[in-house]
C-alpha cells in the first residue's frame, strides 16, 4: 500500500458541510501516478517505487530519461518522485496509482513550494512595524540599527533583514479530506495548501 502521491493544485473554493456550514476548501487533482521503477532491498538496500506524474512529449525528454521511461509502457512524464513502500513487489511497472487510495475523512499532509514574493523588505518579510509616519520621521520601512559598532564589529548571524521571500518548501499538516471524486481524480481538502494554482504538490496520508 502506498501512502504518498503527486498531485496538482487546481485552486480554492468553498465547501458546504451536511449541517450547512461553509468551509474553505482546496481542490487537488491526484495523479494518476505511473510506476516507473522498483527498488528492492537486495539491489538498492531499501524498498521503494519511483512514479511519474503529468504526461510529457517525447521530444522534450533527453535520451537517458526516454530509455528510463520506455520500460514502463513508453510514456513520458514531467515529474518523478520516489516513494518508500513496505514491499515493492506488490507493484507492477506501468501500474497507475489514482485517487482511490484516499477516503472521505482521511487526514493528509501536503507539501509544496510556497508562492514566491521576490525581494522583500523587513516590513513585508518579517512584519517589522517600521518608523513613524509623522513629525519629520524619514525612516518609514527601513530595518533600523542592525548591530553594534566596535564590538562585535559585524552583523550577527540570522539577523532579520531584507531578502528573497517565499518559494520555499512548505508542508501543511493534518488537512481533512472533504470529498473524493474518482471520475475526475480530484479531492477537496479543508483549508489551504502551499503554492499557486497548477503547482505540483505531494499528498501524504497520515495515520
Amino acid at each position: 500500500m502506498v501512502n504518498k502521491v503527486l498531485g496538482k493544485k487546481i485552486g480554492m473554493t468553498r465547501y458546504f458541510l451536511e449541517e450547512g456550514k461553509s468551509v474553505p476548501a482546496t481542490l487537488v487533482k491526484v495523479g494518476p501516478c505511473v510506476v516507473i521503477q522498483k527498488k528492492t532491498t537486495e539491489n538498492d538496500g531499501y524498498e521503494a517505487i519511483q512514479v511519474g506524474f503529468e504526461d510529457q512529449k517525447e521530444k522534450r525528454v533527453n535520451k537517458p530519461l526516454a530509455g528510463h521511461f520506455k520500460v514502463a509502457g513508453n510514456k513520458f512524464f514531467k515529474h518523478l518522485k520516489e516513494i518508500r513502500v513496505e514491499k515493492s513487489d506488490q507493484f507492477e511497472l506501468g501500474q497507475e496509482i489514482r485517487v482511490d487510495i484516499f477516503n472521505i475523512g482521511d487526514t493528509v499532509s501536503v507539501t509544496g513550494r510556497s508562492k514566491g514574493r521576490g525581494f522583500a523588505g523587513v516590513v513585508k518579510r518579517w512584519g517589522f512595524s517600521g518608523g513613524k509616519d509623522t513629525h519629520g520621521c524619514r525612516s518609514h520601512r527601513v530595518p533600523g540599527s542592525i548591530g553594534s559598532n566596535t564590538d562585535p564589529g559585524r552583523v550577527w548571524k540570522n539577523k532579520k533583514l531584507p531578502g528573497r521571500m517565499g518559494y520555499a518548501r512548505t508542508t501543511v499538516r493534518r488537512l481533512k479530506i472533504l470529498d473524493v471524486r474518482p471520475e475526475t481524480d480530484v479531492i477537496a481538502l479543508k483549508g489551504a495548501v502551499p503554492g499557486s494554482p497548477n503547482s505540483v504538490v505531494e499528498i501524504c496520508k497520515m495515520d
